[in-house]
């Protein structure tokens, strides 16, 4: 396996990934699947001030990815992000989402990032046990936040530092 950054040429690829998610779960709250021009966009906005890996195969095909963004549009939150990731069905528990994560957030600390966030949609035992694993802490739940597929769905948030000290951070580059 192999974790290389994304260009948009891998849209086509990340939104056949995402769409099960969309259509077939609680995962995400989108209710659309995004098309690969879509995809496109947002891997070439999340590399010019975050991140977005991909994972290959050993046959170079991707099977997975994660990317880091805007945790929220005010300036105070600028150094800290949310982050995501999405692994092709029938790969989660293989050490992809591990991989994807640490590659990840290490990026992201390069970049003078301070804290990622990680919103998980309960039940998500998979998804929660990852994010415990990569060091995330639970600081809450957002309760019937969202409705899918006829139900009301919780969301747990999680973060986690990618770097110590209370210093003043650097700006970001």
């Amino acid at each position: 396996m192999k974790i290389r950054d994304a260009s948009e040429l891998d849209a086509d690829a990340c939104a056949a990934i995402y769409a099960p998610y969309v259509t077939d779960t609680v995962i995400t709250f989108e209710t659309e699947p995004p098309t690969a021009a879509d995809m496109a966009t947002r891997i070439a906005t999340a590399n010019r001030t975050h991140a977005w890996l991909v994972l290959e195969d050993d046959d170079g095909r991707v099977v997975g990815y994660a990317y880091g963004g805007p945790f929220k549009a005010r300036e105070a939150y600028r150094f800290s992000c949310e982050v995501s990731v999405y692994l092709e069905r029938g790969r989660r528990r293989t050490g992809g989402g591990r991989a994807l994560y640490t590659a990840l957030l290490e990026r992201l600390a390069q970049r003078g990032y301070r804290m990622a966030a990680a919103g998980m949609t309960l039940p998500n035992d998979a998804s929660v046990g990852l994010h415990r694993a990569m060091g995330f802490e639970p600081v809450g739940t957002y309760r019937r936040i969202g409705w899918k597929h006829g139900a009301w769905h919780d969301v747990a948030w999680a973060q986690r530092p990618l770097v110590t000290g209370d210093d003043p951070p650097a700006e970001l580059t």
